[in-house]
């Protein structure tokens, strides 16, 4: 009973946590496994953020049941922020999940294994599911080891945890505790040694990136701590790009905004959410902005780094979202330019003050206006790509693509990129001159003599 599969749901966070769980359990003897028909174990690493990533997780859970019946010793295991959000209450709807772990008792996965695999192989009776999602003081000093592919180039780090802003529709808070920053220091420490083992890109991660430190170092000559982490990851030797993820608007101060014309590594894109373009709107999300705001916080970054490329969150159908509140959201998205954008419907979540608003939006409303920010999402893709035509790109060569033919890279501006070239280039910054675009790819040939064999 040594084979785990870990399946993923949501954003790069769980991805690097279960990262962290696999390397974990690797480091106590169990074997990670790519394919689910050949584990002992599976973990299914949930998400919360939206009704629709609860319901996917619980049908897969679901499925798993019938495995269950045939292979008594199987283990299934619900980790995450769902874990978190609904706890013993999951096995009213699964009765046979063996774990329930949630989003600060990651790193006792491996010992709860180890304590269900004993009970089996002494021949004991089925023991009553492990439920363990209470709180633990610096849960977020665990996520720090990684599975490294041969030959990866780039790594996610866990920075920060948890988050204190309260917006009314999400559950985050909830599911991932209050602000949480891991020491500087050992942040430091694991990108120096994730460069050493031949990564070329860091993405730091966290609820709310940009708060990172805020209650544990003193802001030095008006440089915010996650800016010192900047610097201090910026000096690491073979490290190439720095990229961070996900940020709050209000964490773009003056030396963040600096830092992207003075730091070389520090990657001109960013991931700003800006949920909506109404004012009314973001005050009923208790988003602490204006769109007065945010307009100038993008005007900043573009006037600090002119070719900056930018992404974003944006939620329609909030309760109470009028066609007048859309058109203005859909105006500050059309200005804003966006390279790549996260549409998401307004998905009532159970515990959040926004759930019992008034003034729900109809399904069919919410419908439209996701599709209507889709096409101008799509329009602006599009248009910039074309821009890109014949022009030459720093690509970081990050290895075969799908088709095991052609290889792929990402741009600074985080543009997926595929070319012909030769596996000595995996971790190499090489230039490529694009000759063809789709909406999220370039296409190219590298431009140095003799690499695109």
């Amino acid at each position: 009973m040594n084979r785990v599969h870990i399946k993923t749901y949501g954003c790069q966070m769980n991805e690097r946590d279960s990262e962290a769980v696999a390397a974990m359990l690797r480091a106590r003897g169990y074997r990670i496994v790519a394919n689910e028909h050949d584990c002992d174990v599976l973990l299914l690493n949930t998400c919360s953020v939206r009704d629709a990533a609860e319901q996917k997780a619980i049908g897969k859970a679901e499925n798993l049941s019938a495995r269950k019946k045939k292979q008594p010793d199987f283990v299934l295991g619900i980790l995450g922020c769902m874990a978190q959000n609904r706890g013993a209450a999951l096995l009213d709807q699964l009765p046979d999940v063996d774990l329930i772990i949630g989003t600060q008792k990651f790193h006792q996965v491996p010992g709860y294994l180890d304590n269900l695999r004993a009970a089996r192989e002494a021949g004991a009776p089925m023991a009553e599911t492990i439920v363990d999602i209470g709180e633990e003081a610096g849960s977020q000093n665990t996520i720090r080891e990684h599975v490294l592919e041969e030959k990866q180039v780039s790594a996610f780090v866990s920075i920060q945890q948890g988050c204190n802003m309260e917006c009314s529709f999400c559950i985050v808070p909830k599911t991932r505790g209050d602000e949480r920053s891991r020491p500087m220091d050992e942040i430091v420490a694991e990108c120096r040694a994730l460069a050493e083992r031949g990564v070329r890109e860091i993405t730091l991660l966290g609820q709310i990136v940009t708060s990172y430190g805020r209650r544990d170092y003193a802001h030095t000559d008006g440089v915010t701590p996650f800016v010192q982490l900047l610097d201090r990851i910026h000096a690491i030797d073979g490290l190439e790009r720095i990229r961070f993820t996900s940020p709050h608007p209000r964490g773009f101060k003056d030396d963040l905004v600096a830092a992207y014309a003075r730091l070389p590594k520090l990657c001109g894109y960013v991931h700003l959410p800006m949920q909506s373009g109404s004012n009314r709107i973001l005050r009923a999300m208790n988003r602490p902005y204006t769109r007065e705001r945010y307009r100038e916080i993008v005007d900043a970054l573009r006037a600090a780094q002119p070719d900056m490329y930018f992404s974003t969150d944006v939620i329609v159908g909030f309760p109470g979202e009028t066609e007048e509140d859309f058109q203005q959201t859909r105006e500050l998205f059309e200005t804003c330019n966006y390279d790549m954008a996260f549409i998401f419907k307004y998905s009532i979540r159970t515990g959040t003050p926004a759930a019992t608003l008034a003034d729900q939006v109809p399904d069919e409303v919410k419908e439209h206006r996701n599709q209507i920010l889709l096409e101008v999402l799509q329009k602006n893709s599009k248009r910039r790509n074309a821009l890109l035509l014949g022009t030459v790109e720093e690509v970081l060569v990050e290895g075969p693509d799908k088709t095991g033919r052609l290889f792929t890279g990402r741009t600074r501006g985080n543009r997926v990129c595929v070319f012909a070239a030769d596996a000595r280039l995996v971790g190499s910054l090489v230039p490529l001159k694009v000759d063809r675009a789709s909406v999220s790819t370039l296409y190219g040939e590298l431009v140095l003599t003799g690499v695109a064999g």
